[in-house]
């Protein structure tokens, strides 16, 4: 069992300068995921990224990234969480190591999906 983390060992939650959550989509189901970016641009405060129809980065799938700051955290995940209608979804931070981010900081909202790691190891050991 891992020791207990005291508030002098605990991670500044001030480090995270907003969030992004890869929506994770194919051919068959763009169509959903567009009804679904339609729907965060309608109900949130949230910068969306573009299409991106092929593997890009770590992604290991087509995806598009919605970006949003912590105080919409507690607004967007939950209701990503009920309505994702299906669709693999990664959040995770931003803070100033990528890897971390997404190999270790991450949460899952439907199956979790192999990322390329390597790609980001890469650019952290660069």
């Amino acid at each position: 069992m891992a020791d207990a983390i005291t508030n002098s060992d605990a991670i500044d939650l001030a480090i995270i300068n907003c969030y992004h959550a890869h929506i994770y989509y194919d051919d068959t189901s763009r169509d959903t995921a567009a009804h679904l970016r339609e729907a965060i641009a309608r109900s949130f405060k949230v910068e969306l990224g573009r299409w991106r129809d092929a593997p890009v980065g770590p992604h290991p799938q087509s995806m598009y990234q919605v970006k949003f700051n912590p105080e919409e955290f507690a607004k967007i995940v939950p209701w990503l969480m009920l309505n994702r209608a299906g669709l693999n979804i990664l959040v995770h931070p931003e803070t100033t190591d990528a890897y971390t981010d997404h190999a270790v900081n991450a949460l899952w909202l439907g199956e979790k999906l192999k990322l390329r790691l390597e790609i980001l190891r890469n650019l952290k050991n660069a």
